[in-house]
């Protein structure tokens, strides 16, 4: 889709006036107060774009503003692109989601789990349950991230390297089979690099490596030009840089330059890189809307389809059991967060309780983000997405994703 195809908000039940809100507000409190380098949003409804606006800039220090066709780092957007690979090979029969990962992965048979001790001397357990396919969707499996490293196992993984840019998923799912799961699989949701070992079964049963898949089975029929795990040396002056915020003293430094000393140029370099499932990504904002227009769409987007409708339907379902929230199971991160009120579906949040959030919202709302503070939406009440891109870590910095929503909602006037 052309940006300069837009239709009139009102037509489409929405404020011109009141989307218009949207630049300033972040404008007035984030670019001119030098919190956040740029910020663009998207809000489309009935697929058809209403609102579009990118300020500021792509680095700091040049000063190059961003525009329509920047490409930013989505980190953990891309999760559902990977978990809509999984059930691309769902439908087709290559694998379940009851089936245990050892099926797939032999090595994963030989898990433990954590019951004490220390890093160094840990007491293990046996698993009471094997891990499903499906925990690794809902983030049930026991696996976790090494970002916090507070617990023990998560000492593990910094130790261990389980991350490592120059490693196969292949590599980190041998890695993962030797330290132990942070509690019994199904018994609570922690968010981890499941979504990672998904992607390498999507590897396993397709016989394609996961950027191949990607390629030729969803970025390529969805019109995604600018998308994947790498970016050309040909595409870095569109490449914005990334920043980060210390939690506690505030200072901003910059984390990765947008240009040939990023990892994620490799050219003229070792070709290999982690093919991250759970957060290798680069897109822009076109892109990611395809992306979000074909679930919108039922799993279909300009006679290209990937998914059944009813398989769309299915994976934006919350799955957690009971109809609990991922707080509800265990993970206080969100139990306080605008998060609060979301289930979890297969691939992303799934809004069950909209009075939980504290702003308006519909139940069944389909949603995630990225470490360097991107998100999008998906209303199926409203025929709503939204989408934000920026470039700032940790997600956690400012509260621009239910501001953006907040934003967004108002503007509906029909």
């Amino acid at each position: 889709m052309a940006f300069d195809d837009f239709s009139e908000p009102e037509t489409l039940g929405m404020s011109r006036e009141r989307l218009d809100r949207i630049p300033e507000f972040y404008r007035k409190n984030y670019l001119d107060t030098k919190k956040l380098p740029n910020i663009s949003t998207l809000v489309a409804r009935g697929g058809e774009v209403v609102h579009l606006s990118c300020q500021g800039v792509k680095d700091w220090d040049t000063g190059e503003p961003v525009t329509a066709d920047t490409i930013y780092r989505i980190y953990s957007m891309t999760k559902p692109v990977t978990s809509v690979a999984a059930m691309m090979c769902f439908e087709e029969g290559l694998l379940r989601l009851e089936h245990p990962v050892s099926r797939y992965i032999p090595s994963f048979k030989k898990l433990k789990v954590w019951k004490g001790g220390t890093a160094d001397a840990p007491e293990l357990v046996d698993c009471e349950q094997e891990m499903m396919v499906k925990d690794l969707f809902l983030h049930t499996s026991g696996l976790t991230y090494d970002f916090l490293g507070l617990h023990p196992v998560e000492k593990l993984y910094i130790d261990k390297k389980v991350i490592r840019k120059n490693h196969s998923l292949a590599d980190m799912c041998e890695m993962l089979s030797d330290i132990p799961l942070l509690f019994q699989p199904g018994t609570r949701w922690n968010y981890s690099v499941a979504i990672d070992v998904l992607g390498h079964l999507v590897e396993i049963v397709s016989g394609q490596s996961l950027d191949e898949f990607f390629r030729t089975r969803i970025f390529e029929p969805l019109g995604m030009v600018d998308t994947g795990f790498t970016i050309p040396t040909s595409k870095l002056d569109r490449f914005a840089s990334c920043y980060a915020r210390n939690p506690l003293t505030k200072e901003i430094t910059l984390a990765d330059k947008g240009d040939e000393t990023s990892s994620y140029c490799r050219e003229g370099k070792d070709p290999q890189r982690l093919l991250s499932g759970g957060g290798g990504l680069v897109s822009t904002l076109s892109d990611y809307l395809n992306f979000c227009r074909m679930l919108a769409g039922g799993g279909e987007l300009n006679d290209v389809r990937l998914l059944s409708p009813k398989t769309v339907e299915y994976m934006m379902s919350n799955h957690l059991p009971g109809g609990s929230t991922m707080g509800g199971m265990g993970d206080e991160m969100f139990s306080e967060s605008n998060m609060a009120g979301n289930g979890f579906g297969l691939g992303g949040a799934v809004v069950v309780d909209p009075i939980l959030m504290n702003q308006p919202s519909s139940e069944g709302t389909f949603s995630w983000g990225g470490l360097a503070s991107t998100f999008f939406w998906i209303d199926p009440e409203e025929d709503m997405i939204g989408i934000q891109m920026t470039q700032m870590i940790p997600s956690s910095s400012y509260p621009i994703r239910p501001q953006f929503q907040q934003l967004a909602y108002a503007s509906i006037i029909v």
